[in-house]
């Protein structure tokens, strides 16, 4: 309610003129730090503060390229590709195993044990058993062939490290019962670098790549990985975006 302190000085045709009820405003200094937060942002990535999500993906895919085939060791965006801990909205964006080289010395192995009952009869070094036992013998040994490389093969296959939009995981079967799971938030990463070392590994383009968090695992290591450096360029992309995020308060 309005007062009036002089009531014959207000003729009743004249506009009695009211001021509108200040907007609320942030504290001075928390509306100073948070453009100064803004500046840093700014000045740090010019190129990506203003980006959408779709456009971070697309800079994603860009250096990854595409997967040609699901044995890949390098799997992009996989489509049939999922594991157990995922998030309902979660995005897998990679798939990593052991580069395919990391498996030549156990296939040259098997090979060579494929070959070991033909070489002991040729030099007759086989045993002097009558037929069904030489069979059963060979058959044996077959078998352990088999186990030997079907294990290296699920270890090979099922020993994944993955990047989704959200962490970072690393699944070990050490065999078929065991398994051990670790991830970390993509926000928790406060360092990520690389080792290639040896002339094959450089040859060839994989090596290590060591995530270091301030999550509950410290530390996450992709072994003998295809194309660090490509790995590297997306963990930083992801980073990015997550700041970005954090900054306009879209965290989930």
């Amino acid at each position: 309610m309005i007062r009036i302190k002089d009531v014959d000085s207000v003729a009743p045709d004249d506009p009695v003129v009211t001021t509108p009820a200040s907007t609320p405003t942030l504290p001075k200094k928390l509306h100073k730090k948070k453009k100064k937060l803004k500046e840093i942002v700014a000045n740090t990535m010019p190129e990506y503060h203003s980006l959408s999500k779709a456009e971070y993906r697309q800079r994603i895919y860009d250096i990854l390229g595409h997967t040609k085939h699901s044995l890949s060791s390098f799997l992009v965006k996989p489509d049939i590709f999922s594991f157990q801990e995922k998030d309902q909205e979660e995005e897998i964006i990679l798939v990593l195993r052991q580069h395919w080289f990391t498996n030549v010395h156990w296939i040259i192995t098997t090979g060579l044990m494929l070959f070991v009952p033909a070489v002991l009869k040729m030099f007759g070094l086989f045993p002097n058993f009558a037929p069904m036992y030489q069979f059963v013998t060979i058959l044996f040994w077959y078998l352990i062939t088999f186990i030997y490389a079907f294990e290296h093969f699920l270890s090979w296959y099922f020993n994944v490290y993955i990047i989704t939009d959200e962490r970072v995981v690393d699944v070990d079967f050490n065999n078929i019962l065991v398994k051990k799971f670790s991830d970390a938030k993509i926000s928790m990463i406060q360092d990520v670098t690389s080792k290639v070392i040896g002339l094959i590994p450089t040859m060839f383009n994989y090596g290590d790549i060591l995530v270091q968090t301030a999550a509950e695992v410290p530390e996450i290591h992709f072994a003998r990985v295809p194309n660090p450096e490509k790995i590297i360029k997306i963990l930083q992309q992801l980073r990015q975006e997550e700041e970005q995020e954090a900054l306009e308060g879209r965290i989930n």
